[in-house]
């Protein structure tokens, strides 16, 4: 957050105070970033790294402020759910070895979290779903007790005017009524940042679409929730529907959803994607911060714009940052946490390569491509993992073309690799973390397919109670060896 939220109300001053700073910041950030040289520098990539609590019975354990305190590192802060935390990682040169710098201090920061969380009764466990969450665990009652999270909830209330239902149609069928937002707080991701070029903006950011389907297939590690067997991405439906606050009603206009893919490609820079989000969405978190809108910094904070733009959940997030001389970035949000650290690299990996294997060439892509049949292509990847059929471009009508995943990705590991070795990275690292990529498609499995075909296994042996803490347990142990997904044993 670039601001802090310490209150939960508002009033209608607030919101047409902070609305007033948004446009006039907007307009600023618009004149910035005209210079297509600004934030031109090194690639460097981030991440923020999501993950559930557990219980030694397999179960959320609720005890992340107690736990985050324990280990006391600024890296560590909580997340809305009471048994989800985030961890920080440090940003690293693209150049060299990456990913092995960034796994290297997931590592050690979840070296930390088991050793201060065993008092606690507590563990980490990276995975996109905790398959063990019940209905008790998604209530106002399991929430962190903060105010940004109360004036979430209610801000969602106030818009939504009504429960949010929540219907999924996977292998099983989940339909919920929920009238706050903890749904959603049941999702954890892993989340790497690209540093980028204004001048370089748009084509990124619309290679980064165009790759994300089929990493978000490839990646699938969310299976399972509230019991049922759902989407093998299921957290994207979740966080969508989860904090909807459109009006149900058919033949009322409906505004753009604040949780979408995206509202099609992007045709010239940061500026246009900044712009959707304060045109097309209200305020939730109203807090201004002192002084004029746009400071005397170079560049400047424009903290509000900031702040609103952390309350548009895009898959693929515009990120504005004053620090390092003022810079932009990509933050990829689609990928899931888990299953294992080596497997997250090598997700992170294939995303980036492929996002700057096409990029020079993606105006070309587009011309085959509506956007809405990348949106499609997102949506069914989420839902069918491996078993999706993407829609691609093609150089020659008609197009696009419905391919499916495994033999796309299959022929896209070369465009990944040019895309790493475009960022720097050593070939070595590059060739072993798409050699896990690879593994994937060769044993057709990926977290969501584990995950699934252990539950069919566990309801055949174990007492229904135990089912999902004894997946969780099994998950967490194969998870505990560090070997990627594909290489697990079957129950």
């Amino acid at each position: 957050m670039a601001l802090a939220i310490v209150r939960d109300t508002f009033a209608d001053g607030d919101y047409a105070r902070f609305t007033e700073r948004c446009v006039t910041q907007l307009e600023a950030l618009g004149r910035i970033t005209a210079n297509p040289a600004f934030g031109e520098g090194p690639a460097t990539l981030g991440a923020e790294l999501e993950l559930p609590l557990v219980a030694p019975d397999g179960r959320p354990a609720p005890v992340n402020r107690a736990l985050i305190a324990a280990v006391d590192d600024p890296r560590l802060t909580v997340e809305i759910a009471r048994y989800n935390l985030e961890l920080n990682l440090t940003p690293v040169p693209a150049a060299g070895r990456p990913f092995r710098a960034m796994g290297d201090e997931i590592g050690a920061l979840l070296d930390a979290l088991r050793r201060h969380g065993e008092p606690l009764g507590a563990a980490p466990l990276p995975v996109g779903i905790l398959p063990s969450i019940a209905r008790a665990d998604t209530t106002s009652e399991a929430m962190t007790d903060l105010p940004r999270y109360r004036a979430l909830e209610a801000a969602v209330r106030r818009l939504r005017r009504g429960p949010a239902r929540l219907v999924v149609r996977g292998r099983e069928t989940l339909d919920v009524e929920d009238d706050g937002v903890m749904l959603e707080g049941a999702n954890t991701s892993f989340q790497v940042h690209l540093r980028v070029p204004a001048g370089r903006y748009a084509d990124t950011y619309n290679a980064a679409q165009l790759a994300t389907p089929v990493a978000v297939a490839l990646g699938a590690n969310s299976p399972i929730f509230l019991g049922r067997t759902l989407w093998d991405e299921t957290r994207i439906v979740v966080f969508k529907q989860s904090v909807d606050m459109r009006t149900d009603d058919e033949l009322a206009w409906h505004r753009p959803a604040r949780v979408a893919f995206g509202h099609g490609w992007v045709r010239h820079g940061i500026h246009e994607l900044f712009a959707e989000s304060v045109r097309l969405h209200p305020p939730i978190f109203p807090v201004s911060g002192e002084g004029a809108p746009v400071d005397a910094h170079d560049p400047p904070g424009l903290a509000e714009l900031r702040l609103h733009q952390g309350t548009v959940w895009r898959w693929n997030r515009a990120v504005y940052d004053p620090g390092d001389g003022g810079h932009l970035r990509i933050e990829f949000r689609a990928l899931p946490s888990g299953p294992t650290v080596r497997d997250m690299m090598a997700n992170a990996a294939w995303i980036l390569g492929l996002t700057m294997g096409m990029r020079d060439g993606i105006e070309e892509r587009l011309c085959g491509c509506p956007f809405l049949m990348c949106d499609t292509s997102f949506y069914r990847a989420a839902r069918d993992g491996l078993d999706a059929r993407l829609l691609w471009p093609t150089r020659a009508g008609p197009a696009p073309r419905e391919r499916d995943v495994v033999e796309l990705a299959e022929k896209l590991l070369p465009v990944a690799a040019d895309g790493l070795r475009r960022l720097g990275v050593d070939d070595d690292e590059a060739g072993e973390l798409l050699a896990v990529i690879a593994g994937r498609l060769a044993a057709r499995r990926t977290g969501a397919r584990w995950q699934r075909a252990a539950l069919l296994r566990l309801r055949e042996t174990v007492a229904e109670a135990q089912v999902l803490p004894t997946l969780v347990r099994e998950y967490a142990a194969r998870a505990a060896t560090g070997e990627p997904v594909h290489t697990w044993s079957a129950l």
